[in-house]
């Protein structure tokens, strides 16, 4: 629990949300806003000052954590690819790129799951959600291929969710080769469903 002296607005604004995320994660979206305010070391009204209802803080986390996987993607996002399937290509690498701290990444996604049983937050994480299949949809790839490339990444990106290390060298190899099946169209004809 840290204090508020000397601490911006914007300082204060991040320790909350990480307070609520700690907390959240720990205890359930039951969470008072009490426990938050405690945990992040503020009164209840210094955090009200900042979101004014509980609904509003957890939707706040929500947003910043979608948006660091969309910061996370459009850093992956190579200047000089202008190739179709460039942001699909992207989307596979953040999510395949060994994380700098495996247990911050698995705690994020816990976290994310547990918010988006608030109907609100659902809302969020389906719009975000459109946004990212809207973009890989247009990324100029075959359907198929797009689908086969990023659902496989999909479910290696959650495996650590249950306690697999995603860390080997053959996940290495598993990322090449998805990012090389969006490169070459000779093996999109290879696929059984292509036509």
């Amino acid at each position: 629990m840290g204090r508020t002296a000397g601490r911006s607005p914007e300082d204060t604004r991040r320790a909350l949300l990480d307070a609520a995320g700690e907390v959240i994660r720990t205890r359930g979206i039951n969470a008072t806003l009490d426990d938050i305010a405690r945990h992040a070391g503020v009164s209840k009204g210094g955090l009200i000052y900042h979101f004014a209802s509980k609904d509003e803080l957890l939707r706040e986390v929500a947003r910043t954590l979608l948006a660091a996987f969309r910061a996370e993607v459009d850093s992956h996002l190579d200047p000089d690819d202008t190739a179709p399937g460039r942001f699909t290509r992207a989307y596979v690498r953040a999510l395949l790129a060994p994380a700098q701290d495996p247990a911050a990444a698995r705690r994020s996604l816990a976290l994310l799951s547990q918010l988006s049983t608030i109907p609100a937050v659902a809302e969020l994480v389906d719009a975000d959600t459109e946004r990212f299949n809207a973009e890989l949809a247009a990324d100029g790839l075959p359907t198929d291929v797009m689908l086969l490339v990023t659902s496989a990444a999909d479910g290696v990106s959650s495996a650590p969710m249950w306690g697999a290390s995603t860390t080997g060298p053959e996940y290495r190899r598993l990322e090449d080769r998805l990012i090389r099946l969006t490169h070459e169209p000779s093996l999109w004809q290879s696929l059984p469903w292509s036509s």
